[in-house]
């Protein structure tokens, strides 16, 4: 009951903040979009299919922060994705601007200001028994990932802080994550990272079990 009447709060806030965020960042985005047009032609949104809470698929929207290559994009071919970043996309990436468009998302109810970040479909086919639970939660633009080092974690380390995020889901759990999150917007994701998941960064054979 508890929980539910969490999950309630959670979702009036969710409407709240994005919002009056959409309507105070709306002249900011405008002056993105100028200068993505003046100096990465192409689309100014980039949108991708992710599954969100109970498998729901939805579109996300972010900020295109690379050039244009279909066939990267199709196949996930992130390993080029270093090359492909513009000097825009690398500001726009650093500030964390690029994932703002998502407040429409969270405004739509597809997504959280807080929660595990949204798995594109490959991925959520490849879960491990046990991975499911990160679905229980609509996806957020920020998390425990998020504020734990992000890029710099190994891919089961992110899942493991996902799941355990959905376990131990309550009200000042959010706010200890926004706030952690103005941190690391402020100082960098390299600040916020242990020096355990640091020394495993993008080790696959991390155990998304191991403390």
């Amino acid at each position: 009951m508890i929980r539910k009447i969490q999950i309630f709060i959670k979702r009036f806030f969710d409407i709240l903040i994005s919002g009056i965020s959409i309507l105070i960042i709306s002249p900011l985005w405008l002056l993105i979009i100028l200068l993505m047009k003046l100096t990465m032609p192409g689309p100014i949104f980039f949108k991708q299919e992710r599954v969100g809470k109970n498998f729901k698929i939805f579109m996300i929207f972010k900020f295109r922060t690379m050039k244009v290559d279909k066939e990267a994009e199709d196949n996930f071919r992130i390993e080029k994705d270093q090359e492909r970043l513009t000097p825009l996309g690398k500001l726009l990436r650093r500030t964390k601007i690029d994932e703002t468009p998502q407040l429409i998302n969270i405004l739509k109810g597809e997504m959280s200001v807080v929660g595990p970040r949204p798995t594109v479909p490959q991925r959520v086919k490849e879960f491990p028994k046990g991975q499911e639970i990160r679905l229980a939660m609509s996806p957020g633009l920020t998390g425990i990932s998020q504020v734990s080092g992000n890029v710099l974690l190994s891919w089961p380390r992110r899942i493991y802080y996902d799941c355990e995020y959905v376990k131990k889901f309550n009200i000042f759990l959010d706010i200890k994550i926004i706030l952690k999150t103005i941190g690391v917007v402020l100082c960098g994701e390299e600040k916020y990272i242990t020096e355990e998941d640091l020394k495993n960064y993008r080790n696959p054979f991390y155990d998304i079990t191991h403390k």
